[in-house]
């Protein structure tokens, strides 16, 4: 199990613009780096607001060792709060999602508001004051419609991703939409492998026949350098997008630990769907056409997201040991659309459905591969996976600065 120097002297050793060692895909104590260094401490996709429509929905999460759950309050405010009673420590919400009047501790009952203010809790003798139990909060954020958590004391700073995000989002309608469906999946393979995979389409033609209808995998159509810098096809897209009030062109922040930019679906596709054509007869939000292609969304180290004019999807990633990984993906359409009326749930799902299996399967492969003792790392390609490379920069320069020897204060 390596430690902290051992993680940091792997990550500056890396040849540029290659993958990264075996130890850092696998091993436990680079696990536990990852962890204590970027998941407790950056913003993380918890679910869509609309998974949360009425006071006392709630949905739970696991980040690592903490438990979190995630509630809308009587205010219509969503609120997150550790999973932990204050009392001896039981779980509060066992179950993944849920509607209660209150948050009640199973073990003891002991009973806590939508807020988290502790409301009961019996013979507990004269001297015990509840307001100094109540619910330990995580820091928690509606943007967009896409609700955010972070578990560090201090959260970094997401300003700027924010307002991108809320403008480029209005469009969708978030708040006006409903979960249609909900898949859970675990992949047997590190987190990083996960995002690496999303991040390029150059296994897409031999992988993902269903996608490969609507979403083309040639890199020089998606190629992006800023809001004015990007193929003809692409820039004939965000002019005809933007003119109809849809926020399109290519936005990031300079790390490239987010990005936006909307972009045409393949041969003037609709939705992802096996015709090509729209999947949802409502509308999502104020969309204006179902031919909008598809906004894409991705923030490390655990989401990307696609909108589209008819509805959305979006995906979130949780660890869950060395080489296990959890990919939920909701989608999410019109909260006025009717199933069997407005869409039918299978043509809706059945393109992602099928690529989540085919990228489960490639990432499992994956690390099966990276866990024999032949594993060499292997240079990426710079025309089809330079999203890959941008991925592992951010993670490499994240995690060289946090791990780095702190300089030793100057005696008085």
């Amino acid at each position: 199990m390596l430690g902290h120097q051992d993680v940091l002297s792997h990550i500056q050793s890396r040849k540029k613009n290659y993958a990264l060692d075996r130890e850092l895909y696998c091993d436990p104590g680079t696990y536990q780096a990852d962890l204590e260094q970027i998941w407790y401490r950056e913003w993380l996709f918890a679910v869509p607001a609309a998974e949360l429509p009425k006071p006392g929905n709630y949905a739970t999460l696991q980040v690592g060792a903490y438990p979190v759950v995630v509630i809308r309050g009587k205010d219509q405010r969503i609120r997150a709060f550790h999973n932990v009673c204050r009392h001896r420590g039981q779980r509060l919400c066992s179950h993944a999602h849920g509607l209660t009047a209150n948050l009640v501790c199973p073990y003891h009952q002991w009973t806590y508001d939508l807020e988290g203010k502790l409301l009961f809790a019996r013979d507990m003798g004269e001297d015990f004051d509840p307001s100094k139990f109540g619910l330990k909060k995580v820091h928690c954020l509606d943007m967009g419609g896409l609700i955010y958590i972070c578990l560090a004391e201090v959260p970094p700073a997401i300003g700027e991703l924010a307002k991108n995000a809320m403008q480029y989002l209005a469009p969708s309608g978030l708040n006006d939409a409903k979960v249609a469906h909900r898949s859970t999946i675990v992949e047997n393979g590190n987190w990083k492998l996960v995002m690496e995979n999303n991040r390029e389409c150059y296994h897409c033609g031999g992988s993902h026949p269903s996608l490969c209808r609507t979403f083309s995998d040639n890199p020089k159509i998606a190629a992006m350098d800023g809001p004015h810098s990007a193929s003809p096809e692409i820039l004939t897209h965000w002019d005809r997008c933007e003119a109809a009030g849809l926020p399109s062109r290519f936005v990031f922040d300079k790390a490239f630990q987010w990005r936006l930019a909307r972009i045409p679906l393949l041969n003037n596709a609709e939705s992802y769907t096996m015709d090509t054509k729209h999947a949802v007869t409502k509308k999502m939000g104020s969309m204006p056409f179902y031919d909008a292609g598809s906004l894409l969304m991705y923030h490390y180290p655990n989401t990307w997201n696609h909108f589209l004019g008819d509805h959305a999807i979006t995906f979130r990633v949780l660890p869950i040991s060395p080489t296990e990984t959890e990919v939920t993906t909701t989608w999410l359409v019109h909260k006025d659309a009717v199933e069997g009326v407005d869409y039918d749930l299978n043509n809706l799902t059945e393109v992602w459905l099928a690529t989540n299996d085919e990228d489960r399967q490639v990432v499992e492969e994956n690390q099966k591969g990276i866990l024999s003792p032949a594993y060499e790392p292997g240079p990426y390609s710079p025309i089809q996976e330079e999203g890959v490379i941008q991925f592992i920069d951010w993670y490499c320069d994240l995690m060289a600065g946090r791990l780095a020897p702190k300089p030793a204060l100057a005696a008085e």
